[in-house]
C-alpha cells in the first residue's frame, strides 16, 4: 500500500515544473507516510502486547475447552475464535498441545475423520483437571485484584462495603 502511494507521488512530482512545489508536496507526503508508519507500529505493539498477555492464560483456556469434551487442534482454534480470541492460529495451539501432552496434562487419540485424514483428539488427564482447577483459582485471584485496581477499590474499602451488605 505504501509502496504504491510513493510511486504515485514521484510520478506526479516528476510531471510538475516548479521545484518549490515539488519540495512542498514531498514534505507533505513524508509527514503523511511517517504518520501511517507510526500508526502501523502502534497497532502492532498493541497487538503484540495483547498477545503477550494472552499467552499466559491460553493454557488455561485450552484446558477448559478440552475439559468439556474431546477436541482436535483446528476445532480448538475455532472455539477460541468463537469466544473472541482472534490472535491464535493452529500454529500457536499445536506447540502448546504438544507441551501439555509431554507434561501429561492431556492425552491424544487418533480418530477417523469424515473429511480427510485422521484427526488427533485431545482429552484431559487427572493431572490436567488439577492444573485447570489451579489455573481457575489463580485467574479468579488475579481478575479480582486487577478489577479492584481498575475500579480503584482497595481491600479495606471493599471490606467496609462488605460490612454494609446484610
Amino acid at each position: 500500500m505504501i509502496e504504491a502511494y510513493i510511486q504515485g507521488l514521484f510520478t506526479l512530482h516528476y510531471k510538475t515544473n516548479s521545484i518549490i512545489l515539488i519540495v512542498y508536496h514531498v514534505m507533505q507526503d513524508i509527514v503523511f507516510i511517517i504518520t501511517l508508519v507510526l500508526q502501523v507500529i502502534e497497532r502492532g505493539e498493541r497487538d503484540l502486547s495483547t498477545t503477550q498477555m494472552l499467552k499466559g492464560i491460553l493454557d488455561g483456556c485450552l484446558l477448559a475447552i478440552i475439559k468439556n469434551r474431546e477436541v482436535y487442534g483446528y476445532e480448538l482454534a475455532e472455539k477460541l475464535e468463537g469466544y473472541g480470541f482472534q490472535a491464535f492460529s493452529e500454529g500457536t495451539i499445536y506447540p502448546l498441545l504438544m507441551r501439555m501432552q509431554k507434561e501429561k496434562l492431556v492425552t491424544s487419540t487418533l480418530k477417523k475423520s469424515t473429511a480427510g485424514p485422521r484427526r488427533k483428539y485431545y482429552s484431559l488427564t487427572q493431572k490436567g483437571e488439577k492444573e485447570l482447577e489451579l489455573f481457575m483459582e489463580r485467574w479468579n485471584y488475579l481478575q479480582s485484584n486487577v478489577n479492584r485496581v481498575l475500579h480503584d477499590v482497595s481491600d479495606t474499602e471493599q471490606a467496609k462495603g462488605d460490612d454494609k451488605i446484610e
